[in-house]
């Protein structure tokens, strides 16, 4: 359960309020107000004392000197949107998209903790979200409890010291997500106890189980999952509520498909409302140019879901399934002041936005409170090797085949053991290499499907932090990983020996060191250039990141080696250089 952060003396002086000796900082008067409890609208004002409501109702205060009052007739007050399932690292890190986020009305977060666990100690990790914790937004986050690809040094980062100091964290509230729950099926007793650990402080289980049998969901029930995020289907969630797990639904940059299923429910006429949640699942930054959790109750609406079901899906219901109500999702004494203020009940992108009881958005203009937070802890990427032309060997039989986005399966490779520098546009298939950030190993294959025309490609944003080249021509795959060494990481484009477009990612080599609103045009005018030349996907950023994500079928190209998921083994391995 989150910690309650209020002194004494603050609960005395918020009391003091009430009896008039003291007065609120805020007071919104004459609000149309969910209460989210009542599943019902109702009139009032909203009394709030530094980041607390310390009134909601009919009265008003006594004592009102210095008291900033502002008269809502007219307007509609629901609480601060909650996004359960944010993947923080998506070329933005937490607090460029919790201040992007923060204008359409998103205001808590509960992140993947993945990223601060590859590229930190605890300690370093823990001091950075005890610093956002003093930003006016709510951070929550989960434990990992695996890498979700093949590394050799994973139990050494996911060891159970390291795992039980973060679910012992007040801002950890769950364990997961379970993309290595086929180990846990296999009988790895560590992830067992490690979720039973988790249960008996209090916190929740994800699990990340798509295409699941009922059987599967049975045996996952029973090993402690409470909650799923990957119903693709409306027979998907039948099942899931059926076993009595919390459903998230996903409208993401490569699932969109919250519309579709919550058409399904209303037509079928479920009255399961209560039991859903919704997320937007770590999209890229382009996907987010319409709202965060404000664009999926927007799809709620549009999809026929009641404006208070579709909002509580956003906020009260979340809180409630984390045992946070104490806390969030619900405007009513002694709660967060996570506020946003609406033109109407349709309209789910607020005019403004109170969290923690700081005014972030007001008349619809951004009024800039965030403060800034150290990034620099992330580092940097110093790239203090070159490639040869002995690196780029590529004769091997087997390569890596593109279904869609994120998943690839084995192909035979035609061509084995004809090397050549340039490969023809007439068809899709190009060199790939991932290559160790430093230096010490390389592996060398083919990809197809990935685009007809990309000379060279180079990133540095991947599941491990690991160097990604793609292409048609050695040369410029050379030339793009020079270009991405004199960047310090992030994401290059090349052709001929020119750059077409780049994005620089010099926090640690993966992350944009800037706002969101800076990096979507970055985004945007790489997907486009990677569209012209041959990439039919719909998310290339997904792409990188997955090439190596071994929690989805069927092959992956991973730190040990190209590896098979479904055998788990690998199948070549490494070269060291």
């Amino acid at each position: 359960m989150p910690k309650i952060s209020w002194k004494l003396s603050n609960i005395r002086e918020q009391v003091s309020i009430i009896d008039g000796h003291a007065a609120p900082n805020i007071v919104l008067k004459n609000a149309k107000y969910l209460h989210s409890m009542m599943k019902s609208w109702a009139t009032g004002n909203i009394w709030i004392s530094n980041d607390r409501i310390v009134y909601v109702g009919k009265e008003m205060p006594a004592n009102i000197e210095g008291t900033e009052v502002v008269d809502l007739a007219g307007k509609v007050v629901v609480p601060g949107y909650i996004e359960p399932h944010v993947h923080p690292f998506q070329l933005y890190n937490p607090h460029s998209f919790a201040e992007f986020s923060a204008q359409t009305g998103t205001t808590t977060f509960i992140s993947d903790n993945m990223t601060l666990v590859s590229l930190m100690k605890n300690k370093k990790a823990f001091s950075f979200m005890d610093e956002l914790a003093k930003l006016p937004f709510s951070f929550y986050w989960w434990s990992r409890f695996d890498s979700q690809t093949e590394l050799e040094n994973e139990r050494e980062l996911y060891s159970n010291a390291s795992v039980l100091e973060w679910l012992d964290r007040h801002d950890v509230l769950l364990g997961g997500e379970l993309t290595g729950w086929p180990r846990l099926m296999r009988g790895d007793d560590q992830m067992l106890y490690w979720i039973q650990a988790a249960k008996h402080k209090g916190k929740k289980i994800e699990g990340h189980l798509p295409g699941a049998s009922e059987k599967t969901l049975a045996k996952m029930r029973l090993l402690g999952v409470d909650g799923d995020h990957e119903s693709m289907t409306i027979e998907d969630i039948e099942a899931r509520i059926l076993h009595g797990y919390a459903v998230t639904l996903r409208y993401s940059s490569i699932r969109p498909d919250l519309p579709h299923l919550l058409k399904a429910v209303v037509d079928k006429g479920y009255e399961i409302f209560d039991h859903l949640m919704m997320t937007t699942d770590g999209s890229t930054p382009s996907f987010h140019e319409d709202g965060v959790m404000d664009k999926c109750i927007r799809a709620a609406l549009e999809a026929g879901v009641r404006p208070v079901d579709a909002y509580n899906m956003a906020s009260y219901n979340v809180a409630r399934y984390y045992n946070m109500t104490n806390l969030h999702g619900l405007l009513a004494t002694g709660r967060y002041a996570n506020i946003n203020i609406l033109a109407d009940e349709h309209s789910p992108t607020p005019e403004a936005v109170i969290s923690k009881g700081v005014w972030l958005k007001r008349d619809n203009t951004d009024l800039k409170a965030f403060p800034e937070v150290d990034l620099s802890l992330f580092g940097d990427l110093k790239i203090d090797f070159d490639l040869h032309e002995g690196d780029f060997q590529f004769s091997m039989p087997i390569g890596v085949e593109m279904v869609n986005d994120v998943i690839t399966k084995p192909y035979s490779i035609k061509n084995f053991g004809h090397y050549q520098h340039t490969l023809s546009t007439d068809h899709d298939e190009s060199y790939l290499m991932l290559v160790d950030r430093n230096g010490k190993w390389r592996i060398n294959t083919m990809i197809k499907g990935f685009a007809t025309h990309v000379k060279g490609f180079a990133s540095s944003y991947s599941n491990t932090g690991d160097i990604i080249l793609i292409g048609k021509s050695v040369q410029d795959m050379q030339y793009a990983f020079q270009e991405l060494k004199k960047m310090n990481g992030g994401i290059v484009l090349v052709e001929d020996d020119k750059i077409v477009t780049s994005i620089p990612l010099t926090l640690a080599g993966s992350i944009y060191d800037g706002t969101v609103d800076e990096v979507i045009p970055l985004e945007l005018a790489l997907k486009s250039a990677l569209k012209k030349r041959g990439y039919h996907h719909t998310d290339a950023i997904y792409t990188l990141l997955f090439l190596q994500s071994t929690h989805l079928p069927y092959i992956r190209i991973t730190t040990r080696g190209i590896f098979d998921v479904m055998k788990n083994k690998v199948m070549l391995p490494a070269v060291m250089r």
